[in-house]
């Protein structure tokens, strides 16, 4: 029998399972136009684009409980193309939910973004759900406008790179690390032993690149002087009212109102409301890895810290509340 048959069947037996629903979804395949709200004149043909940016921001497939999964960045590039290449989207909202992710890949989101906007000169508009923070952040100041929901959770400018220092628990069972290496920084963040001082130099002296950048981001989004924007970078999240106050977003309104901004924006008074999602099938971008195809199926248990998407080192502008410093 599967093992993962015998976890769901353990975990039933104990009384700690109420159940499972799979849900089939469709992954790796082109983007298809879906109406969300037609137009009010029946004969209008104006359109403006929804294109959703949710979760962890990285540039590689992000998979649920049976693996699997889209590569954001490349699903980003594929809607924007979509939203580029009908003459009757007027106009984008940028729908943001996500506590950021990777450096590079918010980087390379922003760098996708602006050249949309330069290349169409479709106006594109911020729209801040639940959290906008740190990557996602940063992604919003290519944009032409932001809003805030009043209850947003946004702003975390910043970098942070995690890592642990196992050295006492390995030792109290015995075991040491020996690497043979070409160099003394070539275990650089090794997490089996103390940091040096000279190591922590090394990385410090990037995550601070890292942070210059993304001021100078968030100073030409915004029209702040740097000074201004470093002020309010010390790492900490904002509420969307406080962020409006503080000139980090342009108004706090609801969806509704963003699609009225684009609208404007775009001088139409009229337009469909679509948004692009998934079916069937190929890579659809420059960003796109090759399909996945498993050979079993596996339940997939990530730890928060431990497993998943932030468990290796890296660069990340992303906001981390549940997880202790």
């Amino acid at each position: 029998m599967p093992r993962w048959i015998l976890l769901l069947l353990a975990l039933t037996l104990t009384g700690c399972f109420n159940g499972l629903l799979l849900v089939p979804t469709h992954v790796g395949g082109p983007v298809e136009e879906t109406v969300i709200e037609d137009a009010e004149h029946r004969f209008c043909l104006n359109k403006v684009a929804i294109i959703d940016v949710d979760g962890i921001i990285l540039n590689a497939k992000i998979g649920g409980l049976l693996g699997g999964g889209d590569n954001p960045v490349s699903v980003f590039r594929e809607r924007l193309d979509a939203a580029a290449d009908d003459k009757h989207v007027k106009a984008v909202v940028l729908r943001i939910n996500s506590p950021g992710g990777a450096v590079t890949a918010s980087d390379i989101m922003y760098h996708e973004l602006i050249r949309f906007r330069r290349e169409t000169g479709k106006p594109v508009i911020a729209c801040m759900m639940d959290v906008a923070a740190s990557g996602a952040y940063y992604l919003a100041m290519a944009c032409d406008r932001v809003y805030a929901h009043p209850t947003t959770v946004t702003g975390s400018i910043g970098v942070i790179m995690s890592l642990y220092n196992a050295s006492g628990l390995l030792g109290m069972i015995g075991v040491r690390s020996d690497p043979i290496k070409s160099g003394p920084n070539k275990d650089l963040a090794n997490p089996a032993r103390p940091m040096t001082p000279e190591e922590r130099a090394i990385l410090q002296g990037m995550v601070d690149s890292f942070y210059d950048q993304f001021v100078q981001v968030v100073a030409r989004g915004r029209g702040l002087p740097e000074e201004r924007v470093r002020a309010l970078a010390d790492g900490r999240v904002y509420t969307g009212l406080d962020a409006q106050k503080l000139g980090l977003v342009d108004e706090v309104g609801y969806l509704e109102d963003a699609v009225q901004a684009a609208k404007d924006l775009a001088c139409v008074g009229d337009a469909a409301v679509v948004a692009y999602d998934r079916c069937a099938g190929y890579r659809g971008s420059v960003y796109a890895g090759a399909p996945k195809v498993p050979s079993e199926i596996t339940v997939k248990l990530d730890v928060p810290g431990l497993s998943g998407p932030t468990a290796a080192a890296g660069f990340l502008y992303l906001w981390e509340p549940g997880l202790r410093r």
